[in-house]
């Protein structure tokens, strides 16, 4: 890519905004309101605030490899802590996609140096799910499955935190699983059962007052 085209393409996205609202930019140097706190993979392919169709100002966003929520990871923890204490989003939605290439990488039994770590987080969601996902016989389908229980997992681990418990409590927060279809390009619901995760893990993560 010619990086000179990046900055010809900045210059039209200006003026497109200019000339449906000359005070665009200045109204958004004000300060920003998100409703969202979207976490995401750093996968090329998905564009969180394109595929949400949502403008600048509404979704706060993050993105690793292969959407992870991972307590030592002071990164992730800085970036929820904010957007649920100070921003005080509505909503905390972890969005995975099918042919993740962070998944697909946990699924294989070899050694791939830095990011082991990183990738044994994946491989304890298989692990802990390693009865229903071996039982699927067509590898596809149980990579999507996978994607699918990695998801689940990571808003469980949002579930186990201070700031999202208390947010819960005092404020009606909401966690959401979704799956992005490259194929099709749609969001995907997982419709999880939050009150029914957080209530099966309050025995031993309750970190509320």
């Amino acid at each position: 890519m010619n990086l000179d085209k990046v900055f010809a393409n900045n210059e039209k996205w200006i003026t497109s905004k200019l000339e449906k609202d000359p005070c665009y930019f200045e109204n958004l140097s004000k300060g920003q309101s998100p409703d969202i706190l979207y976490i995401g993979c750093s996968d090329s392919r998905v564009t969180s605030e394109e595929l949400m169709g949502v403008e600048p100002g509404e979704a706060f966003i993050h993105r690793n490899i292969a959407n992870m929520v991972v307590s030592i990871d002071l990164n992730m923890m800085s970036v929820l802590n904010y957007a649920v204490r100070h921003l005080k989003v509505n909503h905390v939605v972890v969005c995975g996609h099918y042919f993740c290439g962070g998944v697909k990488a946990a699924m294989q039994p070899q050694d791939l140096g830095i990011p082991n770590p990183w990738l044994r987080n994946i491989r304890d969601v298989y692990r802990l799910h390693k009865t229903e996902l071996n039982a699927i016989a067509e590898e596809n389908d149980r990579y999507n499955r996978l994607i699918e229980l990695n998801v689940q997992e990571q808003c469980i681990n949002l579930l186990k935190t201070a700031a999202v418990q208390d947010a819960i409590k005092h404020r009606g927060l909401q966690v959401h699983g979704w799956v992005f279809d490259i194929r099709t390009g749609r969001l995907i619901d997982l419709h999880l059962d939050v009150d029914h995760l957080l209530k099966d893990i309050m025995e031993i993560y309750d970190l509320g007052e």
